[in-house]
């Protein structure tokens, strides 16, 4: 080998190497910015114009004075917060407590937790039903599962209330083989409506389930029964904690939709069992209160982001502690 090759390279050309090489490095990186922001720039166009921006607007009519004749004043005010717990009276303009507001939105958490428990109670067992399928029929069982979203809610709930009325199909058994003498009311009761948000938000809670169920590796089952595990046993220990994914998954996504439902309420409910949805849409409809519907859908969304926020931390902290 000769001198030249073994002689280190002079000062200037190794700046100028390492310039070309930070150069590189940096065309690469914007090269990479923008493939990341070109492939995540619509999404977050449309997040930001259908999502955030609505948002925004909703916030900032909440904290305005509401017209005499509909929309908005624009000069600051809390008014329809304040009228979310108090009432002014028409004859000394004072505050007092009131529950009405308060009532409408305990009804609507406590119809929206019964119908994710029992979309859990019956989802689970048909989750499980169809992941124990042979792999050649599990389609099918999902396409029955999902067939109802073919057509519209509407028309859903509607043929729930021609099964459920007075002369519906359930009262006509009842009286047909005489186990009542007269129609038991069902429609426009909370019971009516709790019925139809679990039959239109079941499927929501079997598919994340099946997801979930499909993946599990029953040989852990197999060795538990081997071990003399007894059912309730092998369900409590093995099968829920591994599909705790699709529980967690499926009752999210039936209690929030189904805490701010309209149709629902309004046709089962017939207008006298109102829930947040029907006080919303009655706040920018008839009484024409852009301010109070405003406030009324953030306090909605404050409310459900307080259990999610609650729920994270305290999955974190067990799951912290059973690794610890």
């Amino acid at each position: 080998m000769t001198e030249a090759a073994l002689s280190p390279m002079p000062a200037e050309s190794l700046a100028a190497t390492a310039d070309r090489v930070a150069s590189a490095r940096a065309r690469m990186h914007r090269r990479f910015l923008e493939i990341r922001w070109g492939l995540a720039g619509p999404a977050l166009l449309v997040i930001g114009v259908f999502g955030i921006v609505p948002l925004l607007i909703i916030l900032v009519y909440s904290f305005l004075k509401a017209g005499s004749y509909g929309g908005v004043e624009w000069g600051f005010s809390t008014a329809a917060y304040v009228q979310f717990l108090f009432e002014r009276d028409i004859f000394d303009e004072q505050l007092r407590f009131a529950t009405d507001y308060l009532q409408i939105f305990a009804r609507s958490i406590l119809l929206a937790l019964g119908a994710t428990v029992f979309c859990l109670v019956i989802g689970f067992p048909t989750a499980y039903f169809m992941a124990t399928r042979p792999a050649s029929s599990r389609n099918l069982w999902v396409f029955l599962i999902t067939l109802p979203f073919w057509t519209n809610l509407l028309i859903r709930t509607y043929s729930m209330m021609l099964i459920i009325r007075d002369e519906g199909l359930i009262n006509d058994f009842l009286l047909w083989t005489g186990l009542t003498g007269r129609p038991i009311v069902i429609l426009y009761t909370d019971f009516a409506i709790g019925l139809g948000l679990l039959y239109s938000f079941l499927p929501f809670m079997v598919l994340p389930l099946y997801a979930s169920l499909e993946k599990l590796d029953f040989r852990f089952v197999e060795a538990a029964f081997d071990l003399y595990a007894t059912r309730g046993r092998v369900l409590r220990r093995i099968i829920i904690p591994l599909a705790k994914p699709g529980i967690v998954a499926g009752c999210l996504l039936v209690f929030i939709p189904a805490i701010g439902a309209f149709i629902t309420p309004l046709m089962l409910g017939g207008g006298k069992q109102m829930m947040i949805g029907n006080l919303i849409a009655l706040q920018f409809g008839s009484s024409r209160n852009w301010p109070f519907g405003s406030a009324a859908s953030l306090i909605l969304m404050a409310l459900v982001m307080i259990a999610l926020i609650i729920y994270v931390r305290s999955s974190a902290d067990r799951s912290k502690a059973s690794h610890g």
